[in-house]
């Protein structure tokens, strides 16, 4: 049949169908540029008809035709249509839904390998999980995967992957197109895998959960479920059941929910002897930006050892158990609140707290002793603990040479002034001489007579001057020695408060620190101790702001505080004595006293030195720089595995200044 010139255009052949009379033409049109938009051709909806009802729009040669074959065609389909109806009335209806019922979130997958492996870089262990449940996947989520003998693998999250489910290119601009104008995708088209780390084996012995290494793998397609009950979770983990509260087990940022009462799984350190030593006497280091909630989080801590059940077994007196004492220097006068009820605590806030176990209110036993500075005055409404002046007696600086050694001594001086002229001014002045008496001292027939009998040399003699004058305002003051105060300093079950944001000079404020500090340090390591009350109390120390005290310099004086305080963190499993450091500055902190804290705590920190000096697993380090205020990682290998904590949303005692 010769071609018309309807069927060409632009030179482009056009295609028919059922050219012949009684059928249907259909004339595809094409355009010299380029294809016209068709539309969605999945929206397309045939004729209820057969192809003779069609619309008239194909020329008309097609109309004619099907106006001629309509009669026959119309009675064919008829009976087509009642021997159709006939069939379906002959075939039984059969019940469709899946048998069983679907559990758990997905299943084990061996598609890409299954291995578990020693080298945690050869492990190959995925999960597939289903459409219904991928919106509930996070990473960090924790999952149980069933052995068939009734064991359990515990594993977390960590990388969630979507792929194509068939091949297809869908970096095109027609599906790129289609996509943007659907509200959403086809879950079916894709595969959704985790990819799961394996943290422990759990099984039962007798009654009781234990866990251990991951010695087997699963099978393929073990259904997987997520964790949800709070002994399998804590035993998973090594969180210990008992003691002291730091938070609720979170994964980014959001508290894991089981189904019990509480939902929440309450994160706490190790506090009895059972399974080592209390982990307060092995040392605690908060670390956290400005207003990432670290004073906050510092108090709820603080306040567990404040609990009136709190109490520790002593080596003198038998089997006696005394109450721990905290003595917390302050630098931005804080912590004396803890005597304080938070007025924003509700009732049922405090019912909630003391379902789970957890110390809250003021302690009514919190003194704030106050140093005695010439041209500092301290006064303060923000909190109504009692407040006790104190001075430091002169007479510490003997024992501490180095508390007037400022920082630009070198050995050959510090050794001048540790060996020749304080042993001097005792002999000829009394070991009760004040410093005044001392400056005095330090005139010029000393000089010469130690440079004649080439004891001290008349530059070292002059270098050691400069540096020991200068704290005529902080010694020997108007109010009471503290070391006559050393029965109301440390209380057992008591809180003292040191606070010292009202002191301009910081030379000042480090050694009236300083010299507290250590004298708690001394009587505690001290064979022969003078305040038998220091000795014989459990002790907490707590030092806020720590990187200005406890910093590593190469000076005389610097090494000599952090050489006492590393022989305090070292024996402080014995004497009963814990370190608990809270700084924005942890790599500024000396190496030597870092190594000996077992737990770590670390809130949101922006600076990256900061961050690689907590020395945290790199999966929890990274999260750091973005966690909210509250949010926490607890990094203590002696008590559980790295883990993701928040802390409550308000404080338990009084907190800001409002």
């Amino acid at each position: 049949m010769p071609e018309s010139d309807q069927d060409r255009v632009g030179g482009r052949h056009q295609p028919t169908v059922g050219s012949r009379p009684g059928e249907t033409r259909l004339t595809l049109r094409t355009d010299v540029l380029g294809m016209s938009d068709l539309g969605d051709f999945t929206e397309f909806e045939p004729d209820d008809g057969d192809g003779a009802a069609s619309g008239d729009d194909t020329g008309s040669g097609t109309g004619d035709a099907s106006t001629d074959s309509a009669p026959t065609g119309g009675a064919q389909s008829t009976g087509d249509a009642a021997s159709a109806s006939d069939a379906t009335d002959d075939f039984e209806a059969v019940d469709v839904s899946p048998a069983g019922r679907e559990r758990g979130l997905g299943v084990i997958s061996a598609s890409e390998g299954l291995r578990i492996s020693e080298d945690s870089r050869e492990t190959e262990l995925r999960a597939y999980v289903t459409v219904q449940n991928r919106s509930e996947v996070r990473i960090g989520k924790y999952l149980l995967a069933p052995y068939p003998d009734g064991e359990r693998l515990f594993c977390r999250i960590t990388a969630l992957e979507y792929a194509q489910e068939f091949r297809a290119d869908d970096a095109t601009e027609i599906h790129a197109r289609r996509a943007m104008r659907q509200s959403g995708i086809d879950e079916q088209d894709f595969k959704f895998v985790a990819t799961l780390e394996p943290v422990a084996v759990l099984y039962t012995e007798g009654e009781e959960l234990k866990r251990r290494m991951t010695d087997r793998v699963p099978k393929p397609e073990t259904v997987v479920r997520e964790a949800t009950d709070t002994d399998e979770i804590k035993t998973g983990l090594k969180i210990p059941g008992d003691g002291v509260f730091l938070g609720h087990l979170a994964v980014g940022g959001e508290k894991v929910q089981t189904g019990a009462d509480p939902p929440t799984i309450d994160y706490r350190l190790k506090d009895d002897y059972e399974d080592g030593d209390p982990l307060v006497f092995r040392h605690t280091l908060v670390a956290g930006g400005t207003g990432s909630g670290k004073t906050h989080g510092a108090k709820n801590v603080l306040r567990q050892y404040l609990a009136d059940e709190r109490s520790y077994p002593v080596e003198t007196g038998g089997d006696r158990e005394v109450d721990p004492a905290l003595v917390m220097f302050d630098p931005q006068d804080e912590y004396a609140q803890l005597h304080d009820d938070n007025p924003e605590m509700d009732e049922a806030f405090a019912r909630r707290l003391e379902r789970e176990g957890i110390a809250h209110g003021g302690v009514e036993d919190t003194v704030a002793f106050v140093p005695k500075v010439r041209g500092a005055d301290y006064s303060a409404s923000h909190h109504r603990a009692e407040q006790v002046r104190f001075t430091v007696p002169f007479s510490m600086v003997h024992s501490n040479p180095w508390l007037i050694a400022g920082s630009g001594l070198n050995e050959n001086q510090y050794n001048a002034l540790a060996n020749v002229l304080l042993p001097l001014f005792r002999d000829r002045v009394g070991a009760d001489g004040t410093y005044d008496q001392f400056a005095s001292f330090l005139g010029e027939a000393l000089r010469e007579e130690l440079d004649e009998t080439g004891r001290v040399h008349e530059a070292t003699f002059d270098a050691v001057k400069r540096r020991a004058l200068g704290f005529g305002g902080v010694f020997d003051q108007d109010a009471r020695p503290i070391t006559d105060q050393i029965h109301e300093f440390v209380r057992p079950g008591g809180a003292t408060v040191v606070p010292t944001y009202h002191i301009n000079n910081a030379r000042a404020t480090e050694t009236i620190v300083l010299a507290l500090a250590s004298l708690l340090v001394d009587e505690k390591l001290s064979n022969s101790p003078r305040f038998d009350r220091i000795k014989e109390t459990p002790l907490i120390v707590g030092m806020d702001e720590a990187h200005n005290f406890l910093t590593d310099a190469d000076t005389a004086q610097a090494r000599q505080v952090i050489g006492k305080f590393t022989d305090a963190a070292k024996q402080g499993r014995k004497e009963r004595l814990g370190l608990f450091l809270i700084t924005q500055d942890p790599q500024d902190i000396a190496d030597p006293v870092f190594k000996q804290i077992n737990t770590t705590v670390v809130l949101n920190l922006g600076d990256e030195d900061a961050i690689s000096a907590v020395n945290i697993p790199a999966n929890l380090e990274e999260k750091v720089p973005y966690m909210e205020k509250g949010q926490m990682v607890v990094y203590s290998p002696d008590n559980s595995d790295p883990v993701e904590i928040k802390g409550l949303s308000k404080c338990l005692t009084r907190h800001g200044r409002d």
